[in-house]
């Protein structure tokens, strides 16, 4: 799935170089064969999460997302950081879990992380501030968007590509300017036509689901959305005063990089993760209490738990531990704060 992922990749670049930048409609069918892989890596993770290499599954899974850094202005690089971060949680537990015991484990992970670094070193180099379209082709059409790759083994490289044309900053066809419009292309490629960048809009709804179906939030301020039915995903990303309210998710909800948010989940949810967030309230549903709560860097969190009355028994999530040495292993517990 990596190895057909870079591949459709290679091919938008190569469509990129000698192309000008097209409609957002047409960018959004180029963008295609990189979101249904995109989102083909996270289904196969949902799909094993017994597997005994869950945590090897999710450090792809969380990172795949980077791949969009093409729809990206002015910062792809930062972007493709962010993802590397997000799947480094997971990467984390396998070095801890296998570094006494499994030298492979190891080494994969660190040729796993460097595939990244390299794709940032080359964004750096050939598109700092966004995706270079060429200033000479012709405008790209829908019938240029890459063919689904077949299958093979592990992920290559991150694909070098022809080295583009000087970046016009000034320009209306580079990498530039456009940076919601290119974004909300590739959210509506990622999303399957659920696209959502918005400041200050309240009451937004996506009535239109299905369970292949992940939903990507960035960099929504004081807004509100309901997703409606069941979809496989959800993440909400560098938002702020953010409220979040769905049925059912089938995968991970995930709050990355938020300040004051509110969830509410009106079906079931296996697992909400928070990381990078200050201020997170989850209310849950009574069918939702089985719900794996993982937390990374945050404060200020509170789980809402539905009572017989209808009414919600808030419990802050700790944040501050003790660690001491049992004379065999580390052994950490939260700790509580006289108030």
């Amino acid at each position: 799935m990596m190895e057909r992922a870079f591949k459709a990749q290679r091919q938008f670049l190569a469509v990129a170089s000698t192309s000008q930048k097209p409609s957002d409609d047409v960018l959004t069918r180029l963008l295609q064969p990189i979101s249904e892989v995109i989102a083909e890596v996270q289904q196969f993770r949902e799909k094993n999460r017994s597997s005994q290499l869950f945590n090897h599954l999710s450090t792809v899974s969380e990172s795949v997302p980077a791949l969009g850094w093409v729809a990206i202005t002015p910062k792809p690089g930062p972007f493709v950081k962010e993802m590397q971060d997000a799947g480094m949680f997971y990467s984390n537990r396998v070095l801890k879990d296998y570094k006494e015991k499994d030298k492979t484990h190891v080494d994969w992970v660190k040729a796993y992380t460097s595939i990244w670094t390299d794709l940032q070193k080359y964004i750096k180099d050939h598109h700092t501030t966004g995706l270079a379209w060429s200033k000479t082709g012709p405008v790209a059409s829908g019938s240029a968007a890459p063919t689904r790759a077949p299958a093979g083994g592990a992920p290559p490289p991150p694909p070098p590509g022809p080295p583009p044309p000087p970046m016009d900053l000034g320009g209306s066809s580079g990498g530039g300017d456009s940076g919601p419009d290119t974004r909300n292309a590739l959210f509506a490629a990622i999303n399957q036509g659920s696209n959502i960048t918005k400041e200050g809009a309240q009451g937004l709804v996506i009535n239109d689901t299905e369970l292949k179906q992940v939903v990507y939030a960035y960099k929504c301020n004081k807004s509100t959305l309901q997703v409606k039915g069941k979809i496989n995903s959800i993440t909400i990303d560098n938002c702020k005063k953010m409220g979040l309210v769905f049925d059912d998710v089938v995968g991970i909800v995930e709050i990355i990089n938020c300040k004051d948010v509110k969830i509410q989940v009106m079906g079931k949810v296996p697992t909400i993760s928070i990381n990078k967030t200050d201020g997170c309230h989850v209310y849950l549903s009574k069918d939702s209490l089985s719900c794996e709560i993982v937390s990374a860097k945050s404060s200020e969190m509170n789980i809402l738990v539905p009572g017989n009355d209808g009414d919600f028994t808030e419990c802050p999530v700790p944040e501050q531990f003790k660690t001491v040495w049992d004379g065999k292993k580390l052994v950490t517990t939260a700790t509580e704060i006289a108030g």
